[in-house]
């Protein structure tokens, strides 16, 4: 048991390590080699066991749910009563977190005339709507105790944005499809409709509560001595997730490539993930907070759970596949833009960050 928990341990250091590098080999590999992603992304083998329940499992779903049911176990909720002291601090951090995007969507929308391809800026805005919509990323905890930042704001942060994911989710992307121009601003409002908030019910909410529930019938002793082992195996999970999801878009991107757009989507998506980290900094800053508090922020607004966009995007727009770029191009630059604020963002240059 020994030898499994420290082989377990050395692997989960490993991951953590090389994760970035890893990420890219996954995207990589769909690019060469799309096969049995798309086996795994198109799968209906479960239908059959599913039978009555009005919903169809899929294995990328299942993933998802066992990523967030991992995340939910990981989660003290008796910490969370520390936030009751300082509600402030989590509301403005929330609305930012849907603010923020939206207005650099909006910039965006009144910028949409100057694209020669309406498609391919359709394609572009759904995948930055459904980046905006998706709730904090459980990865930005990670990034937080890297930067010696609060955890308890980090943790509420990621807890409060996937319970009101149901209900949050699909009215941004109502907004924003009402706003937009009708060639896919329908598209928007199709997604909205067709059934994302249940999606989000009962692929999200559903499995962290369960984890969070977990957590509190088994103790935390119980819940930590299995970390070892799910930590790796919630990586490797989302290393797959992220794999068969690339499948479908990657090949079509890369091999015959659309430079112009391809050149817009990676311009696009890392000013967003740029002005979200920045944000998050400075709201920070002018809510007076200290060097731990401006991390949880920090992270918290530029890191979105982009592994529910993915497999809410191959589950609706099936036939759409190239609306998944932006979407596996923010779950990079997330990364590449948090290491970056990690290094930048120390204690002793906390008169002003620069991205």
């Amino acid at each position: 048991m020994i030898g499994r928990i420290d082989w377990a341990g050395g692997l989960a250091r490993f991951l953590s390590r090389w994760m970035l590098a890893l990420l890219v080999a996954s995207y990589a590999l769909a690019s060469i080699l799309p096969g049995p992603g798309l086996w795994i992304k198109d799968s209906r083998f479960l239908d059959h066991a599913a039978v009555g329940l009005g919903f169809h499992p899929t294995l990328p779903k299942l993933m998802l749910s066992f990523l967030l049911l991992n995340a939910g176990l990981h989660v003290r909720v008796s910490r969370m009563a520390e936030l009751a002291r300082r509600p402030g601090t989590m509301i403005a951090g929330l609305a930012a977190n849907l603010a923020v995007p939206l207005v650099f969507i909006g910039v965006l929308l009144a910028t949409s005339g100057l694209w020669h391809n309406s498609e391919e800026f359709s394609e572009l805005l759904i995948g930055l709507t459904l980046v905006a919509a998706m709730p904090i990323a459980g990865s930005s905890t990670g990034w937080t105790r890297a930067a010696d930042g609060d955890m308890t704001l980090s943790l509420g942060l990621v807890m409060f944005s996937t319970l009101l994911s149901p209900l949050l989710t699909p009215m941004i992307l109502d907004a924003v499809g009402l706003v937009a121009p009708h060639h896919y601003g329908d598209d928007l409002v199709r997604l909205a409709d067709h059934g994302t908030g249940r999606f989000l019910m009962v692929w999200v909410m559903v499995p962290s509560v369960l984890g969070m529930v977990g957590r509190l019938a088994l103790g935390g002793a119980r819940v930590g001595r299995c970390e070892k082992g799910l930590k790796p195996l919630a990586t490797v999970t989302l290393l797959i997730l992220c794999y068969a999801n690339s499948a479908s878009c990657l090949p079509q991107a890369l091999g015959r490539p659309d430079w112009d757009f391809l050149i817009l989507v990676a311009g696009v998506v890392t000013a967003l993930c740029v002005a979200t980290f920045w944000a998050g900094y400075e709201l920070g800053r002018a809510l007076g907070l200290d060097h731990a508090g401006r991390s949880a922020l920090m992270f918290g607004l530029g890191m979105n759970n982009n592994g529910t966009g993915l497999v809410l995007v191959a589950s609706t727009f099936g036939g759409k596949p190239m609306i998944l770029l932006p979407v596996l191009a923010y779950n990079l630059a997330q990364h590449l833009v948090a290491g970056c604020a990690n290094a930048l963002h120390r204690p002793d240059q906390d008169a002003g960050l620069t991205l």
